[in-house]
């Protein structure tokens, strides 16, 4: 037994003498503690910034695409603005220089809608749909119950999704 003491006395010394002779004092430890808290607390602010900064940008972006999303568009329709302007310039001209400049100006709105995914809803002889057309009265007619006999007003959509339905009389 008292072997056994003596030779973990000698491990001890032996076991000492391999760590450095300067003890970690639990002053240098708190220090030591201090400081790693202080290193996290300033990423956690960094990285809390950081989050608040991009969503400031992504709120900017937002507000931003809101603003000028129509910017393709409307510069698009300056084009038929000027053709309707520059017709309106011409003093001395007939019915047939102003059909055809409004026909030249139908066309060109045409483009624009197609361009931007604007499609006309004509549905005569079609069956209705209350989802693309809204109908203003029924007729009396010899045609198919519930077909759409006369267009009042085209409708429109914007990919697939209508903007405005067409007003329509339906055969009852």
């Amino acid at each position: 037994m008292q072997e056994e003491q003596s030779m973990s006395q000698a491990e001890l010394e032996t076991t000492e003498s391999q760590t450095p002779s300067a003890e970690i004092t639990p002053e240098a430890k708190i220090a030591e503690l201090e400081t790693a808290l202080e290193e996290a607390k300033a990423s956690v602010l960094y990285v809390k910034a950081e989050g608040e900064n991009i969503r400031r940008r992504a709120v900017d972006d937002i507000d931003k695409a809101r603003k000028f999303a129509l910017e393709k568009f409307s510069n698009e329709l300056l084009a038929v603005k000027d053709s309707l302007d520059a017709a309106l310039i011409i003093e001395a001209t007939d019915v047939q220089s102003y059909k055809d400049g409004v026909e030249l100006t139908a066309k060109q709105l045409s483009s624009v809608f197609e361009k931007f995914n604007i499609a006309e809803i004509n549905p005569l002889g079609e069956k209705f749909d209350p989802n693309k057309h809204q109908a203003i009265s029924m007729l009396e007619n010899s045609g198919e119950p519930n077909t759409v006999t006369t267009v009042l007003q085209k409708g429109y959509t914007l990919n697939d999704r209508v903007l405005r339905p067409a007003l329509v009389m339906v055969a009852k």
